[in-house]
């Protein structure tokens, strides 16, 4: 038994007007978050929630994760572009040049996201989140395809991406060089563990594949705060 993908989740400065950005970008419902901060339900067949969770931090960097959504046209990623922008989104450079076929914007918080070229043969049978791209080793891609029992569905060059059984987006890793890590991550996964499965046995589990427990300043907390091979935050909440 494998653990579930439950949310992706976002330090926020300001929850609120985060989540409705991404609500309204993608049309997901936003509501309450259970914790703190707010939830957006998916209207697709993404899989898994967003969260937008309060933290004082500044951000610093270019994230470890993003966004790369995709286009049927290129009329389609010009309307993907304007109305990311309406809704309060920016464009980014990143050095990726003028001759860039995909357009790289930031979120109000300045998160990267990517509307990626019509024609992507990667991303051809994925929905408008067509992946979630990381910077990551290879090692760390074999470990989140064991934790999720979610199956490879690229593995060359160091580069790996993995996939739901069920569909949904691409998680890719981008193999070396790794960038090095300077603090906590803005975006992190949030899990859960299977159906008929217990939160410390789910725990065991995943530090016998390579992760282990961390201490954040969380404090008495119900999920278990742990960090990848990689040394990437992820949470482990109770059933």
């Amino acid at each position: 038994m494998t653990s579930q993908l439950v949310a992706l989740c976002f330090d926020a400065n300001d929850p609120h007007r985060l989540a409705s950005f991404w609500g309204g970008f993608l049309g997901w419902e936003m509501v309450d978050d259970p914790h703190e901060g707010f939830t957006l339900l998916p209207s697709d067949d993404t899989g898994f929630r967003i969260r937008c969770v309060p933290s004082e931090k500044k951000k610093t960097g270019q994230n470890q994760t993003h966004f790369d959504l995709t286009s049927t046209s290129l009329e389609d990623q010009q309307r993907t572009v304007a109305r990311a922008l309406e809704l309060g989104a920016r464009h980014l450079d990143i050095g990726q040049g003028p001759d860039a076929a995909h357009v790289v914007l930031a979120d109000p918080e300045g998160n990267e996201f990517d509307v990626i070229e019509p024609g992507n043969n990667f991303l051809a049978d994925c929905g408008f989140i067509g992946a979630l791209a990381s910077d990551g080793s290879q090692e760390v891609g074999y470990f989140w395809s064991a934790a999720l029992g979610w199956p490879l569905v690229w593995d060359q060059d160091q580069e790996t991406a993995i996939r739901s059984p069920h569909g949904g987006p691409k998680i890719t890793w981008g193999g070396p060089p790794v960038a090095p890590k300077t603090g906590k991550n803005r975006l992190h996964f949030d899990l859960a563990p299977p159906a008929d499965g217990d939160q410390q046995a789910e725990v065991d589990r995943l530090i016998s594949l390579g992760a282990k427990r961390i201490d954040i300043g969380q404090g008495e907390v119900s999920h278990v705060v742990m960090a990848d091979p990689d040394g990437n935050e992820f949470c482990v909440f109770p059933r």
